[in-house]
């Protein structure tokens, strides 16, 4: 019996780059899109480069697994940069680059020092949407850095100073300051242009910017009147920039009025397991540090919880949503803490201490933690002390994380301490992808910290 015959094609493809052979899948070439040079080699019958066969062997691990191989240390940053535009998988050396997963906490070196133009510090410091480049506000100037942290711009705003920033679309930040009032939406692509400037409705006197945050669906702002006696949160639909709802307002009339209910808030971060929104803030006054954690629930509009600061009021706190936890650095004391986002409530002591202090200690007029700052990335938690930085991980004894676990049992952190001698005082801590930015007093730099088994040499 004779059968029809089959076509067959391969699916193994043979790529000759400046004289080396390379074998992949016609899938793993086409997933570099049909405009690139990749996916043309898919089909064409003489497969012949005439480019590196180094950095194309880069880009070819790139396309199978999305991660930077090891071998790529080898290279400039910019040899790929270029690379990587030839063959038309740019975007796709970006995600690698500033991809989360290639976040090495405990093997951070500092790589590099991106410099400021002019004599002002950083006042404070934002990641791009895409996780690898930087914004910088120093004076009345934004610098922005890109991915490759190679090409950098300034506009010039006009605020004497801004101090809260965030990027709320590629290219387009939400600016603040707290001596200069209204948010300012800044388009970076067209030489600073402010597109519209927000306002805290229903207010008569102008109102200034204490803090900005963002959810997938929502901008927050903390606006404070001009006469410091009411201050309230904002809440606007991202996309549209319009006005949804007002939460947290507090005023005070009169002498005999509690001063501790008109502490603005000074940090936003929104929770995303929790749909929560948390908002801090502390005052410092002739009897102490005083200061409030609170978590909003915004659709509602209901203050689900609050913990009012006295005892080692917090000089910054933030909330980590891989480990369920909220931390703070205490003013008084310097030292780190953790309260469990899930047992909230449930007991009269929140807080945890991770150091070796005694938390029932009388502190008195010590100030051991004003200035530091603290922030969470991934699994970790990362905190300011003077010139250094803790890291804090939580130790494997068990489920941890967002898992199943009783939550009365005190978790176990350890620490490990990044830098600090005969360096100036960290007063910024961020984090895109696969790097940290660390920004110093009186310093006109940013500093670049990366693992130096997973980054490209730059």
């Amino acid at each position: 019996m004779n059968f029809p015959a089959i076509a067959h094609e391969s699916n193994v493809v043979s790529i000759n780059v400046g004289g080396r052979v390379f074998q992949t899948t016609k899938q793993t070439l086409t997933q570099a899109g049909s405009d690139s040079l990749f996916s043309r080699l898919a089909t064409e019958s003489t497969r012949f480069v005439d480019r590196d066969p180094g950095l194309f062997s880069v880009l070819l691990y790139i396309l199978r697994t999305g991660n930077l191989p090891a071998r790529s240390r080898e290279f400039d940053v910019r040899d790929l940069i270029e690379e990587s535009k030839h063959y038309g998988i740019e975007s796709f050396l970006i995600d690698s680059l500033s991809n989360p997963s290639q976040f090495e906490a405990f093997d951070l070196r500092k790589s590099r020092l991106l410099p400021l133009s002019g004599r002002d510090s950083p006042s404070t410091i934002a990641p791009t949407a895409n996780g690898g480049g930087l914004h910088v506000a120093h004076g009345s100037k934004i610098t922005s850095f890109d991915w490759s942290l190679r090409r950098k711009s300034t506009v010039l705003t006009s605020f004497p100073a801004v101090d809260s920033l965030l990027e709320i679309s590629p290219g387009v930040l939400a600016a603040g300051a707290t001596d200069f009032p209204g948010l300012q939406i800044i388009d970076l692509g067209n030489d600073g242009f402010v597109r519209t400037t927000l306002n805290w409705e229903n207010l008569t006197s102008s109102s200034t910017v204490q803090a900005i945050g963002a959810s997938s669906e929502f901008l927050f702002t903390s606006f404070e009147s001009s006469r410091r006696n009411s201050n309230s949160i904002m809440v606007y639909d991202l996309s549209t920039l319009l006005p949804v709802s007002e939460i947290d307002r507090c005023e005070i009339y009169g002498g005999s009025a509690d001063i501790d209910s008109a502490i603005p808030s000074t940090k936003l971060r929104w929770i995303e397991s929790c749909n929560l929104l948390m908002v801090s803030g502390s005052h410092s006054s002739p009897s102490g540090v005083n200061g409030h954690v609170r978590f909003w629930d915004v659709r509602s509009r209901n203050m689900v919880w609050e913990m009012k600061e006295k005892q080692d009021c917090f000089s910054d706190v933030t909330v980590s949503d891989n480990l369920s936890a909220v931390f703070k650095v205490g003013v008084s004391s310097g030292e780190v803490f953790y309260t469990d986002l899930r047992s909230l409530g449930a007991k009269d002591d929140e807080w945890v201490c991770l150091g070796e202090e005694e938390k029932k200690r009388s502190y008195g007029n010590e100030r051991k933690g004003v200035g530091c700052k603290i922030e969470s990335y991934g699994n970790h938690v990362f905190c300011s002390k003077g010139s250094g930085i803790e890291l804090w991980s939580e130790v494997i004894t068990g489920l941890v994380g967002n898992a199943s676990r009783d939550v009365s049992e005190e978790r176990v952190f350890r620490k490990n301490r990044l830098g600090g001698e005969g360096e100036k005082k960290v007063t910024g801590l961020v984090f895109g992808g696969n790097r940290m930015f660390v920004s110093r007093k009186d310093q006109q730099c940013i500093e670049v910290w990366q693992s130096p088994s997973r980054g490209v040499s730059i």
